[in-house]
């Protein structure tokens, strides 16, 4: 009996890892920049992020460094903690 459960939770393992893997090969690449979005249908953005910036929020999108750099410009305030006006190269 106990021969039984080990098997089973040896295989229940290698199904998770093997699952872990897949997710790992299947998952989009992490976007160079980001802009946050505010609330509402229609809101304008609120904020400009690098891409991996563990403080932008769930109402996202990719855009690339051109947008950043147009955003930044038109007074789109960079993120405090990964600074992406520093990584663009505008001077505040």
């Amino acid at each position: 009996m106990w021969v039984e459960r080990i098997d089973d939770a040896i295989a229940a393992a290698e199904q998770r890892e093997k699952e872990r893997q897949q997710g790992e090969r299947v998952r989009p690449p992490t976007p160079d920049w980001v802009i946050e979005l505010g609330i509402g249908v229609g809101s304008p953005p609120i904020e400009v992020h690098v891409g991996g910036c563990y403080a932008a929020g769930k109402r996202r999108r990719a855009i690339i460094r051109e947008q950043a750099l147009a955003a930044l410009a038109d007074g789109i305030r960079a993120c405090i903690h990964c600074r992406p006006d520093t990584e663009l190269g505008v001077l505040g």
